[in-house]
């Protein structure tokens, strides 16, 4: 009763974030005539500039970055290393920042450029509560969707802008076949847009096993590794957007925390 009472009082704080982000959904909207225009070339070609924009943008901070690391790899005295740790540190996040900047910029255009992709490949739209879904998770925070409501599609719009930065963007589901299924599924989108797509299946005592690449002019011999080209797990990881559960990347953190030979 107090809930109701408040909600009344102050409004429902779920409706005002909704009513904040509406005019982003709009923009991005306002995009489908021009993009329905772009040839599939043009489309990819986005992706190339996205890219090149963030690598300009975070050029020099890198830079840094690399030179502070290569001096705390030669470090021995134990003062001298934590100041430099602490600088790298805060290039860090100076890095960070810039990349979350430029992303926030780049989202509708970069959303727009996922649904258009999405028709051309799947044949499915993201409709207007899908990108309000996108743009949550893209946010950090909590999109609670329901069954049917296209869950799968959403997920597409924060991978794509996330995997620009370079650095891997990581799609964590249940079990193996989710992730297989949805690496077929939604492989298309990310392929017509430029990124390589990865998936890891548990492979029991041997971590190389199980790993494939979305391939869509591999012949597969069985229909249902269908467009997944097997490759080592490393090569996986590698990949613009990997798919995988919470067990394996779990796993493989492990694994590579106790690995004696870098190689």
């Amino acid at each position: 009763m107090f809930k109701s009472i408040l909600t009344k009082v102050v409004g429902d704080p779920n409706e005002k974030e909704l009513n904040r982000l509406r005019p982003i959904v709009e923009e991005i909207n306002a995009l489908e005539p021009e993009f329905e225009k772009l040839s599939d070339e043009e489309l990819r070609a986005l992706t190339a500039q996205f890219k090149a924009q963030i690598a300009e943008a975070t050029a020099e901070l890198k830079s840094q970055l690399q030179e502070r690391r290569r001096e705390l790899a030669r470090e021995t005295d134990f003062y001298y290393r934590e100041r430099i740790r602490i600088e790298v540190e805060k290039i860090e996040a100076e890095v960070r920042k810039v990349e979350e900047e430029l992303l926030e910029e780049f989202l509708p255009r970069a959303f727009a450029a996922v649904r258009e992709a999405s028709k051309r490949t799947t044949g499915m739209r993201h409709f207007d509560v899908q990108l309000l879904g996108g743009i949550v998770l893209h946010q950090g925070k909590v999109a609670e969707m329901k069954t049917g409501e296209g869950k799968t599609l959403v997920a597409t719009l924060p991978i794509y802008l996330n995997a620009l930065t370079g650095r891997g963007a990581h799609l964590v589901t249940v079990n193996d076949y989710l992730a297989k299924r949805d690496t077929q599924w939604m492989g298309p989108i990310y392929h017509l847009l430029g990124l390589s797509v990865g998936v890891i299946q548990s492979a029991a005592a041997n971590p190389d096993l199980g790993s494939f690449l979305f391939d869509p002019d591999y012949p597969a011999t069985d229909d249902r590794f269908q467009y997944l080209r097997p490759v080592k797990r490393r090569e996986a990881y590698a990949a613009d957007v990997t798919y995988g559960t919470n067990n394996e990347f779990g796993f493989v953190y492990l694994r590579d925390n106790m690995v004696l030979d870098l190689s």
